[in-house]
């Protein structure tokens, strides 16, 4: 069983990274947004929207982790790196799935800035995220947590066996998707 975590700042690929991995690897991926735009819409934006959010997606990970016949998840989300509360729930995911048949693998995407600006209004994350067709606000939280929140990983910050940066400028999603892939052959194999 694999669990794939990608994970960078907003608009630099997750999504649609995640997307094509799914396709190419037969596993289910779920998105920042699956959970977070079920519940937003009736309880607004704030601090307990994330809880929930959080509480779904262990849900859904201590389900799959002791499915033996699941082949796995692909997840994606933004990970605070000065955050506490996001390091804890990285340790609760990992801790999930540790048994000798399950693998982690980590995934850090990262992008300047204007080439996160202009993934922020593409179709694709337009069609798929609701709460970010509103172009000029989520422009706008982009830019706020430059200063607000670490959003990608000091050098050798991240210690996990099966981890990979991967920088996506200049990249489509499918040369990002085939760079990932021929990692993950090369340390699964």
């Amino acid at each position: 069983m694999d669990f794939i975590c990608i994970f960078g700042p907003q608009a630099v690929g997750k999504m649609s990274v995640g997307e094509r991995l799914s396709e190419a690897l037969g596993l289910p991926l779920l998105f920042n947004h699956v959970t977070l735009d079920v519940i937003w819409p009736y309880i607004g934006w704030n601090k307990k929207t994330f809880e929930l959010s959080d509480q779904l997606r262990l849900d859904i990970f201590e389900y799959i982790s002791k499915d033996v016949n699941h082949k796995g998840i692909i997840f994606t989300f933004v990970w605070d790196f000065d955050s506490e509360y996001d390091w804890e729930f990285v340790q609760k995911v990992k801790s999930l799935f540790q048994k000798e048949n399950q693998r982690l693998y980590f995934v850090e995407l990262e992008a300047d800035l204007d080439t996160r600006l202009s993934r922020n209004a593409s179709e694709n994350r337009l069609l798929k995220k609701p709460s970010k067709r509103d172009l000029e606000y989520s422009e706008n939280e982009l830019l706020r947590s430059l200063d607000k929140h670490r959003l990608n990983s000091y050098p050798d910050e991240i210690q996990e066996k099966n981890y990979f940066r991967l920088n996506t400028n200049g990249q489509s999603v499918e040369a990002s998707s085939e760079i990932i892939l021929d990692w993950l052959n090369t340390v699964r194999s």
